[in-house]
C-alpha cells in the first residue's frame, strides 16, 4: 500500500504543480489580454479623437471662409449698387442731352420759321 500512497501523493503534487502552472498561464494571458485591450482602446480613442479634431478644425476653417465670403459679398453688393447709381446718372444725363438736342432743333426750326417769315415780310414790303 505504500507504493500506492506514494503514487497518489506524487499525482497530487503533479496535479497541484500543473494547476499552479495553468493558473499562472491563465493569469499571464489575462494580463496580456487586458494590456492589449487597453492599447486597442487607446488607439481607437486616438483615432476617433483625431477625426473629431480634424472635423473641428475643418469646421472652423469653413466658418472663417464663410465670414470672409460674406464680407466679399457685401463689398460686391456695395460696388454693384454704386455702379447702378453711376449708370442711372449717366442714363439720365444722356436723356437730358437728348432732350436738349431736341429743344435746340426745335428752336432752330422756330428761328428758321421766324427768319423766313421776316424775310417774306421784308420782301413783301420792298415790293409795295
Amino acid at each position: 500500500m505504500g507504493s500506492l500512497d506514494v503514487w497518489v501523493a506524487h499525482m497530487m503534487q503533479k496535479h497541484a504543480y500543473e494547476s499552479a502552472q495553468h493558473r499562472e498561464r491563465v493569469e499571464t494571458a489575462k494580463k496580456d489580454a487586458l494590456a492589449s485591450a487597453a492599447v486597442v482602446s487607446n488607439l481607437l480613442v486616438e483615432s476617433v479623437n483625431g477625426g473629431v479634431q480634424e472635423a473641428f478644425i475643418n469646421e472652423k476653417r469653413i466658418e472663417m471662409e464663410a465670414r470672409a465670403l460674406g464680407v466679399t459679398i457685401q463689398k460686391f453688393l456695395k460696388q454693384t449698387s454704386q455702379w447702378l447709381n453711376v449708370v442711372h446718372t449717366l442714363d439720365t444725363a444722356l436723356k437730358e442731352i437728348g432732350d436738349f438736342e431736341n429743344w435746340v432743333k426745335t428752336m432752330e426750326y422756330d428761328c428758321e420759321q421766324i427768319a423766313g417769315t421776316l424775310k417774306n415780310v421784308a420782301v413783301a414790303r420792298d415790293q409795295t
